[in-house]
């Protein structure tokens, strides 16, 4: 419907010029919004507004104008001139109704676009360090990361999904150091407690699987414990092991995989850090004071320049980080988009520029990131802060047992990445209106209720009686449920385009309110054939919509609750 009216008032603008009320070089962006009181029609435009000032005229005689330069089109009931010379109009109903044939016809298929055009893009997220349980930041980084690489293939792009494991540097070395102290028997009470050690319980689970000679089966790696408390190389080497393993496990149960799995140390040990060294002091962007190796990433916009190779010789840890984007760049991912917490901010900057100082045709700006902001888990009204598995923080597997997996997706992924976000356990696990999850499950659970029903009472659902009558639909509440559902493949598209899942979760909050409003004002059940099986299709139809937008948040869409 949207697309038919911008489609109107382009030939309205044509008319106007061949009249000589428009200049012929008048090419405006059309912009049609939906109306928020139904009073005002279904869909609005303030183009008038826009071409005042170049047409010579006071806004509402334009939008006189343009009305009567529009042609007439089955999809418009009337049109209306409201305020200044904002064109409101009112859809007819059998163009509304169409929506539902459309939906069923595509089913899954719903909302999703080639827009993309099958265009290469990597996504980085999560990327945990091997240190320990997965946290409810990195749940919020999966969530967020796994939905846009859902709406990314939604709109045609071909997505990889990468984790990059710091798998070398200080925090390892505090790991094994760690581990290899409960090996021993220590505890983080006793004086030859690592200074930097790790003190979650799970550190203890890591030291017994070592002492007991158990074989870690991780991602790309299988490893004995050797059990010898002084080899610390074969404790760091099993603790990794061991640790990526149970991130695999949180990951895996919160519904999230990914295709590549990237190590830091490779860059090490294929020599791709020292490569980039030579290559940014090659360029002429390097320079030495105090014993340390620097680079000017003030010449490339940062407010300062950094240090790359410290006075002990150890790199500091944006290098790395530029290294792995180098060779994010020279696998061809021209598109890559990061996300992660927003403790990563200030790496923004200096990551992009030493990219630049490469010389390497790279473009400014790249690579994307989305930074999303701290998570606060709340139970009772009072902060959680404490896991049995981690110790000082919350981790994720304990929101996921707490509340579900779904529950646990939908509330990480429906807010917008860059505001904080209060968990509240037990909202999540309420059967109230007033959870989201449930509310817009719910919806979809009455649907299926629905048709059980009918099924129940031998009336099985018409498709062609249906389809023939949809022009039955004309309550104000039949209406409105058939304009969210047409706003559905736009908001799948600007979602994507912005990079934001949380449009998402809001639809389908928005929709799941329009279907309760018209459900409970509507009956479905009537005796006239055509006008129950035309209202079980409108059912059927948002149905269809909820399961499609839950997909792209990787929440599932139950039959019954």
């Amino acid at each position: 419907m949207k697309e038919t009216i911008i489609a109107l008032l382009d030939e309205a603008l044509a008319n106007l010029k061949q009249q000589g009320v428009l200049p012929a070089e008048t090419s405006p962006t059309i912009k049609v919004d939906p109306t928020k009181d139904k009073a005002h029609g279904d869909y609005a435009t303030n183009l008038a507004l826009m071409l005042a000032k170049p047409a010579g005229k006071k806004p509402r005689d334009l939008a006189e104008a343009l009305v009567a330069a529009l042609p007439e089109s089955p999809a418009v009931s009337k049109t209306e001139i409201a305020g200044p010379g904002f064109i409101n109009f009112f859809a007819a109903t059998d163009a509304v109704a169409q929506v539902v044939a459309q939906v069923l016809e595509s089913g899954d298929a719903y909302g999703r676009s080639l827009a993309g055009q099958g265009q290469k893009v990597q996504v980085e997220f999560v990327s945990a360090n091997p240190t320990g349980p997965l946290h409810v930041g990195h749940g919020r980084g999966a969530a967020i990361g796994d939905s846009l690489c859902r709406l990314l293939e939604a709109v045609g792009y071909d997505v990889t999904r990468e984790f990059y494991y710091n798998d070398a540097g200080a925090q390892i070395s505090n790991l094994a150091r760690s581990v290899q102290a409960r090996v021993k028997g220590l505890g983080p009470e006793d004086a030859g407690w690592p200074e930097d050690g790790y003190r979650g319980g799970y550190i203890q689970d890591v030291a017994n699987s070592y002492l007991a000679g158990e074989t870690v089966h991780a991602d790309d790696r299988h490893v004995t414990a050797k059990g010898d408390p002084d080899d610390l190389d074969a404790i760091r080497e099993f603790a990794v092991a061991y640790l990526r393993r149970e991130q695999d496990l949180d990951l895996k149960a919160f519904g999230v995989e990914f295709d590549v799995y990237f190590l830091e140390s490779s860059l090490y040990e294929e020599g791709k850090v020292e490569a980039t060294v030579e290559r940014l002091i090659d360029k002429g962007h390097t320079y030495e004071e105090d014993g340390a190796l620097w680079l000017r990433t003030t010449d490339f916009g940062d407010d300062k320049d950094r240090v790359m190779r410290k006075q002990d010789g150890g790199y500091t840890y944006f290098l790395p980080d530029v290294a792995y984007h180098l060779d994010k760049w020279q696998r061809g991912f021209t598109q890559v988009i990061n996300e992660q917490g927003a403790d990563h901010h200030s790496t923004v900057t200096r990551v992009r520029a030493g990219l630049q100082a490469l010389d390497a045709d790279i473009p400014q700006g790249w690579p994307d990131y989305v930074l999303h902001q701290m998570v606060l888990v709340t139970r009772s009204g009072v902060e959680v802060k404490l896991s049995k598995r981690a110790g000082s923080y919350v981790t994720l597997r304990d929101l996921i047992d707490e509340v579900g997996r779904d529950a646990t997706r939908y509330f990480l992924a429906a807010r917008r990445a860059d505001s904080q976000l209060t968990f509240d356990i037990d909202l999540a696990r309420s059967q109230s209106n007033d959870n989201p999850v449930y509310y817009v499950q719910y919806a979809h659970a009455r649907v299926c209720s629905v048709l059980r029903r009918i099924e129940s009472e031998g009336q099985a659902f018409d498709h062609g009686l249906a389809m023939a009558n949809l022009a039955s639909l004309t309550e104000d509440q039949e209406k409105a449920l058939m304009n969210r559902l047409a706003r559905y493949p736009e908001v799948v598209t600007h979602a994507a385009t912005s990079r934001e899942p949380q449009q998402v979760a809001q639809y389908l909050q928005d929709l799941a309110a329009d279907f309760h409003t018209c459900y409970n004002a509507v009956k479905v059940m009537v005796e006239d054939d055509a006008l129950r099986n035309a209202r079980l299709a409108l059912g059927l139809a948002t149905r269809q919509v909820i399961r499609n937008g839950l997909d792209l948040l990787g929440v599932g869409a139950p039959e019954e609750m």
